[in-house]
């Protein structure tokens, strides 16, 4: 795409993107205008972070094996699927080789049994993946008076104090919201909480009661600031500390004396926090920068509410226009890489906070993030760990049974 605000070579030439001709900065805290680089080359010529990128490669398949566990727990009487029901959907989900060979894949998540009342084999959970589900449920039970102040934070940012209730539904997991939030969050705080009608048939609207306040709220980027300042190895100046940001880069990205020099200009750089009322939107070189660094500020808190300290690129630009963020939101992580990781596993963008994490696991982690994490381990572990013999010979046998089943369907359904 031509006409479009880009960061400069700098940047992506430590992103392995080779440019002929002059440019003078290599941030884009100047701005130009990008002639060659389409949005999806941008994406492409990031520096990967083997960290992370290992990471999502696990959650590739942990977002599969939840929607499996989803359907599995529609039924709280009967918590158990179908194979066959299984099977219809495996386009859906994205199970590539088949439903079957996906629950084999997974047999401390998933048990396969055959019923011989309904003659057809079913899958249900395992007694550690049950484990997981309830200890997230408590967990997520138990941290309801945190969820109501991410939700006020998250209305805070808005200028108009409202953001649609489909923005809220679509991150509702990230947020740490029990799945009857509506009722158990919004409802039960009606002094904090109200629904409208928006502007567009069947949306609603939520918003802050009036008389909420906001003031006092701090965004999580001024207690790193705090923490940092009474370090007594503090070499930051108290200018630069108090509009600076948290940078963090993976090994093997070479950053030039140019760009560093850049970065220390922009933590420099004064800015309207995410909780503060913004002014008059100003066109000049330095109200752009300003408009910028404020969007980043708000991205930055966003991620600091969640649960994981990550969301989906497509989930979080949802909000975009209700925070008043006027930029491209994916090209915005592109352009701090310090701050922010972006990730193109699994066919959708996902973004990570960057200094929360550490060799792939959350610095300071939290109970719901915890049973989500013991999920991920159950993930991991595949087929290791079983017993030798019996638990070979049961899975074979269950597994041989639902792919019998699967193929049989499969002969029905296709054209003769």
């Amino acid at each position: 795409m031509s006409n479009r605000v880009c960061i400069k070579r700098g940047l992506l030439t430590l992103m392995g993107v080779k440019f002929m001709g002059r440019l003078e900065h290599p941030t884009r805290f100047s701005m130009c205008v990008r002639s060659k680089t389409t949005s999806a080359q941008y994406v492409a010529s990031r520096f990967r972070d083997p960290t992370f990128e290992k990471l999502m490669d696990n959650y590739k398949n942990l977002v599969k094996v939840i929607s499996i566990q989803d359907l599995i727990l529609a039924n709280p009487k009967n918590p158990s699927v179908s194979i066959d029901f299984l099977s219809k959907l495996s386009q859906k989900l994205h199970l590539n080789r088949g439903a079957t060979a996906f629950l084999c894949k997974f047999p401390h998540i998933f048990h396969i049994y055959y019923d011989h009342s309904k003659l057809k084999p079913f899958c249900r959970l395992t007694d550690a993946a049950l484990g997981v589900t309830r200890q997230e449920a408590v967990a997520i039970n138990a941290s309801l008076p945190v969820v109501v102040e991410r939700l006020v934070r998250i209305l805070s940012m808005s200028a108009s104090r409202m953001v649609p209730l489909r923005a809220v539904f679509k991150v509702w997991k990230e947020l740490g919201l029990p799945d009857d939030f509506e009722d158990s969050v919004i409802s039960a705080n009606s002094g904090v909480f109200q629904l409208c009608d928006g502007h567009e048939q069947n949306t609603h609207l939520l918003k802050l009661v009036d008389g909420v306040s906001s003031n006092g709220i701090r965004a999580a980027v001024e207690d790193w600031r705090v923490v940092e300042c009474c370090k007594e190895d503090c070499s930051v100046d108290r200018m630069e500390m108090q509009f600076s940001f948290k940078h963090g880069y993976p090994p093997g990205m070479r950053l030039s004396k140019n760009f560093k020099a850049k970065v220390k200009e922009w933590q420099r750089l004064p800015y309207v926090g995410p909780y503060e009322v913004p002014g008059e939107k100003k066109k000049s070189k330095a109200g752009m920068m300003a408009m910028e660094k404020r969007a980043v500020s708000i991205v930055h808190e966003f991620l600091s509410l969640t649960v994981e300290k990550m969301v989906e690129v497509e989930k979080i630009s949802q909000f975009r226009k209700w925070f008043g963020i006027d930029l491209n939101i994916r090209d915005l992580f592109l352009d701090h890489p310090g701050i922010f990781y972006l990730s193109t596993k699994g066919k959708k963008h996902t973004v990570f906070l960057r200094e929360a994490y550490e060799r792939g696991c959350l610095i300071e982690p939290n109970p719901v993030y915890d049973a989500r994490r013991r999920l991920l381990d159950l993930v991991v572990l595949e087929r290791r760990g079983l017993p030798a013999v019996n638990s070979k010979l049961e899975d074979s046998s269950s597994c041989g049974e639902a792919r019998q089943e699967e193929n049989q369907q499969r002969h029905y359904l296709s054209p003769s």
